[in-house]
């Protein structure tokens, strides 16, 4: 990482709107994280994970794209289908062209999961996040929000892609598949 010669250090002003945003954000993350365990017994991941499932073509995606979807490495997204498995809400397949890529779909089951959670999670988002702002600030707050993620994008990128590499190079040598250790 660069070294910036000379730290730009916050302004008062500016350390108040980090901290509120940082306190605001785990707030509601940590609130609809809650809202799904208790009431649908899932971790938001996983959540996501049905979701971006049950909006894609025949309900299945490949594991790369799904991935990149979800805006997780391959291998953490590995490990949480794994466990979506093993509920039975999500079924994983070989790609008949590329024997080397999987596809995920979503089962009959895992739709009806996200069916029952989906109401109770738009809820608490529409209640904790919607409700609480003006229609401007819903404007303000996407603008935002869409400049922070393309700043970050190409950083957030390298870094998958730089883990998928270690992964990778790791399995070459072990000579078979490797998944990262979930992290969060």
């Amino acid at each position: 990482m660069e070294r910036v010669s000379e730290v730009r250090w916050l302004s008062a002003r500016e350390q108040r709107v980090w901290r509120s945003y940082l306190h605001a954000t785990w707030m509601l993350t940590e609130h609809v994280e809650r809202q799904l365990q208790q009431e649908a017994g899932m971790p938001h991941t996983y959540y996501e994970i049905l979701v971006v499932l049950s909006e894609a073509p025949n309900r299945s995606l490949r594991m790369s794209e799904l991935a990149a979807t979800c805006h997780a490495s391959r291998s953490r997204l590995s490990h949480a289908v794994a466990r979506l498995e093993r509920a039975g809400w999500v079924q994983r397949h070989a790609c008949e062209k590329d024997k080397r890529g999987s596809w995920a779909s979503l089962t009959e089951t895992g739709f009806a999961v996200l069916e029952k959670a989906a109401p109770g999670h738009v809820t608490t988002v529409r209640e904790n996040l919607f409700d609480v702002l003006t229609e401007e600030q819903v404007d303000a707050l996407g603008e935002i929000c869409a400049a922070i993620r393309d700043g970050l994008a190409p950083t957030c990128e390298k870094a998958i892609a730089e883990e998928e590499a270690r992964c990778a190079e790791a399995e070459a040598s072990a000579g078979e598949p490797i998944e990262a250790t979930p992290r969060g």
